[in-house]
């Protein structure tokens, strides 16, 4: 029988340093459930077959976008259209909660930012 418990993020994030390297921690209906905590400028790019959901659990996160940019904060949840480029920067380390198919790269396709495996935690 498989154990049901509740995931606790804030143990999940702690359990890492590495910015940019998404992490699994739950998967559902096809699709990975990961945290990520991010600083900096990470490349732009979009993801052609699939939406990008990002909720900030921790800070800020400055999502740059074709026409402008947007600033969800702790608590806020934005929603990327598929085929939309874009660009997320973090100021300070922000922590964020992303879902996706299962096997999306972080960056919609193969690049040197790709890690190899986001890797279950």
């Amino acid at each position: 029988m498989i154990e049901l418990k509740p995931v606790r993020l804030h143990e999940k994030l702690r359990s890492f340093d590495k910015h940019w390297s998404p992490k699994i921690v739950s998967s559902f209906n096809g699709h990975d459930v990961m945290v990520a905590k991010v600083y900096g400028e990470f490349v732009w790019h979009n993801h052609d077959e699939t939406d990008n959901f990002f909720l900030v659990l921790k800070d800020r996160l400055l999502i740059d976008l074709p026409d402008g940019a947007v600033q969800p904060e702790e608590g806020d949840m934005f929603v990327i259209p598929k085929g939309m480029q874009y660009r997320p920067v973090a100021d300070e380390e922000a922590h964020v909660l992303m879902i996706e198919r299962e096997g999306t790269p972080n960056t919609g396709s193969r690049t040197e930012r790709t890690p190899a495996n986001k890797g279950a935690i």
